[in-house]
């Protein structure tokens, strides 16, 4: 898997917290994750060695994955493992990835990184047939 597009969104983070350590924004501002967003980070996302930025809680911080892509259909916008990824890309043309690290104890959260993963060929239109009154 060779993702594409790659953005990193490090230069964000670091002007949010600053802007928090200087007083500019409140903790309730950054401090904001979505109860569902909360929710897949406890039971979906993974575990990292990395310690909230705001609260320096107890809890690690949770990277929460997320694909997008036409050819995903109902499945776009689910959650992933990381390690499913690679059999993705193999399957799909372009699929857009987003990892969101999150702290359940304080819900903050930031975007981290996204991609792109795929095989990079046309997507192939499948067809499907209708059977008719007749046949």
């Amino acid at each position: 898997m060779r993702p594409r597009s790659v953005v990193d969104y490090a230069l964000a983070r670091r002007a949010t917290l600053a802007d928090l350590h200087a007083g500019r924004v409140s903790t309730t501002d950054v401090c904001d994750a979505h109860p569902y967003l909360l929710r897949a980070a406890k039971y979906h996302g993974e575990t990292t060695t990395r310690r909230c930025p705001v609260c320096r809680g107890r809890e690690p911080l949770t990277n929460v994955t997320y694909t997008y892509g036409d050819e995903l259909g109902v499945s776009s916008g689910r959650v992933r493992a990381t390690r499913d990824l690679p059999s993705l890309a193999q399957q799909f043309s372009e699929l857009r990835v987003y990892v969101v690290e999150v702290c359940t104890s304080c819900a903050w959260n930031h975007l981290i990184m996204s991609f792109v993963i795929g095989t990079g060929r046309p997507r192939v239109k499948r067809t499907t047939r209708r059977k008719t009154a007749e046949e």
